[in-house]
C-alpha cells in the first residue's frame, strides 16, 4: 500500500488560500469600480458636432479645433434679450466661478441675432458678465453657420418672432433656455434645462451638470 504524501494536504491549504485571495481581491476591485460608477449621470453620445468657424468676443476666429480635447458647455441668447438670456448668461457665470482651476471645461455662448451681435457688441456683453475669455467664448458670424451649429450638432433651437407679434423692441427670438455638454472628443452628451416651472437651477441642475462635467472629464 502506497503512503499519501505528507505535503499533500499543505498543498491544497495552500491552493484553497491562494485562490481565497485572489477572489477577495477581486472582490474589492468589483466593489471599487462600483463605488466609482455609483450615481454617474447616464450621458449617450447623441450625435457628432459638425466643423464651423465663427468668431469670438475678441474678434479671434474660433473653430471646433479649439474646443477639441475640451468638455464643453453650450447655450443660445441673444445681448438685446429681456427675457431669459440674462438669467442664463448668469448661470453660465456661476458655472464658470464653481468649475476647479485643474479643470480644462470651456463655455460657449452663441448668439442668435449676429445683425446686432457684433464681437465688440458680445465683448461688452461679456465683461458684464466678467466672463474669463481663456474660458468663456461668446461666438458671432454668418446666420448660416450658427444655425447648422446651433440647430443641427447642438439641438439648439431659436426662431425669430414675426414683427407684428412682438411684445416689445427687445422681443425678438423664441429660443431654447437648455445648457447642452458636448465631449472631448466633439460628440453632444447631454442638455439641461434651466429655468421654468419645477427647475432648482441652484441645487439640483447646476449640481448635475458640473457631475456630467467632472465623468465626462475622466472618460478616456
Amino acid at each position: 500500500m502506497t503512503e499519501a504524501s505528507p505535503s499533500s494536504p499543505r498543498t491544497v491549504w495552500v491552493g484553497f488560500l491562494l485562490f481565497f485571495t485572489l477572489f477577495v481581491l477581486a472582490f474589492l476591485l468589483w466593489l471599487l469600480a462600483a463605488a466609482r460608477n455609483f450615481g454617474e449621470l447616464r450621458l449617450p453620445a447623441i450625435g457628432p458636432v459638425a466643423d464651423f468657424t465663427l468668431t469670438n468676443q475678441d474678434s479671434q476666429a474660433v473653430s471646433l479645433a479649439a474646443l477639441t480635447n475640451h468638455v464643453w458647455v453650450a447655450d443660445i441668447i441673444f445681448t438685446r434679450c429681456a427675457g431669459p438670456c440674462p438669467r442664463m448668461t448668469g448661470q453660465m457665470r456661476s458655472l464658470q466661478t464653481l468649475l476647479p482651476k485643474t479643470s480644462s471645461a470651456r463655455l460657449v455662448t452663441l448668439t442668435t441675432d449676429p445683425d446686432f451681435d457684433s464681437p465688440s457688441v458680445l465683448k461688452q456683453y461679456s465683461d458684464h458678465f466678467h466672463a474669463d475669455s481663456k474660458r468663456w467664448m461668446f461666438l458671432t458670424g454668418a446666420k448660416a453657420q450658427i444655425a447648422a451649429l446651433a440647430g443641427d450638432s447642438l439641438k439648439l433651437s431659436a426662431v425669430p418672432i414675426k414683427r407684428g407679434e412682438r411684445q416689445n423692441d427687445a422681443d425678438l427670438f423664441i429660443h431654447t433656455t437648455i445648457f447642452v455638454i458636448v465631449d472631448r472628443h466633439a460628440r453632444l452628451r447631454g442638455s439641461f434645462e434651466t429655468g421654468g416651472d419645477g427647475v432648482d437651477w441652484t441645487n439640483i441642475v447646476q449640481p448635475k451638470l458640473l457631475r456630467a462635467i467632472r465623468q465626462l472629464e475622466r472618460e478616456p
